[in-house]
């Protein structure tokens, strides 16, 4: 073989491996999740809520008195059709969140967590202040000052329910980190694992059932406070659009005014501690 031809040959080699390179690293850069820039995102989910206890401090225009360390659940609906039905679709507990990538990493978004939270009832409880309603109303039979003594809290004296619900609407922003590698998953466009952490606030939005000292109840959606959260979640996502999300999200909420009666005299207020566990199924794309 001649020079001539060996160099030939060592340049079509090269030329070989410079193509093979340059298109391993075409492929990559090509890669859906090598970027998350310019995305956008939407989820749906169901979730089941913890509560603190919490002081409950009711008053009007005859009454004024605080349930000490009231205790509260959620009121979950389980695995239904009513999660993806549009006609029932706000009587399950729902998670919905729609957010935008600022950058590869970073994103805000835009979400409504619809939990509810239901007044454990019939229980022994301390009561301090005084109801003090005219004798000829319903409720009267409850009139008394209260020093902190237990009190039998029945379901005629009070029924306490934000069911439809505990809606608290906020803005989020998170951080995102695909952790596909410690896997070692090569083709993040098929199957991809990140983990997330966000910060957010916003205001809460109830609809109250409250039948108070056998008051006509007041039905109607009311902002009456706001929330603060922090969330942690982790993300597996497939063939680049798909995503089931599981997190866990705990934050405080305040709420010093809560309509009770049709009475806008009437009110409540409260502030608890929250805890969140959520299971959400979403998209990821550009527009």
């Amino acid at each position: 073989m001649t020079k001539l031809n060996i160099k030939k040959l060592t340049l079509i080699a090269s030329l070989f491996v410079s193509l093979i390179t340059f298109a391993q690293d075409n492929n990559d850069i090509k890669k859906y999740t090598s970027s998350n820039k310019g995305k956008f995102y939407i989820s749906w989910g169901g979730n089941r809520e913890t509560f603190s206890q919490s002081d409950i401090h009711f008053k009007g225009e005859d009454y004024d008195f605080t349930i000490k360390n009231a205790s509260a659940r959620d009121k979950p609906k389980g695995w239904h059709i009513d999660y993806i039905n549009p006609t029932r679709i706000t009587i399950p507990q729902t998670n919905f969140k729609l957010g935008y990538f600022i950058n590869d990493h970073y994103s805000i978004a835009l979400g409504v967590d619809h939990m509810k939270y239901v007044l454990v009832e019939n229980t022994t409880k301390s009561l301090t202040g005084h109801i003090n309603l005219p004798v000829s109303e319903p409720g009267s039979q409850f009139n008394g000052t209260f020093n902190g003594e237990d009190y039998f809290v029945s379901r005629e004296f009070l029924q306490f329910e934000h069911t439809n619900g505990l809606n608290y609407v906020y803005a989020e922003f998170a951080r995102h980190d695909d952790i596909s590698s410690i896997f070692n998953l090569p083709n993040t466009d098929k199957f991809q694992v990140n983990i997330t952490e966000g910060l957010g606030a916003g205001i809460l939005y109830p609809k109250t059932n409250t039948t108070l000292l056998l008051k006509e109840r007041y039905d109607q959606f009311h902002i009456s406070g706001y929330g603060v959260h922090l969330n942690v979640g982790l993300n597996l996502t497939f063939f680049k659009h798909f995503y089931i999300q599981g997190d866990l999200r705990g934050g405080f909420i305040n709420m010093p005014d809560i309509r009770t009666t049709n009475n806008t005299n009437d009110s409540a207020s409260q502030h608890f501690w929250f805890l969140q566990r959520v299971i959400s199924v979403g998209g990821i794309f550009r527009l």
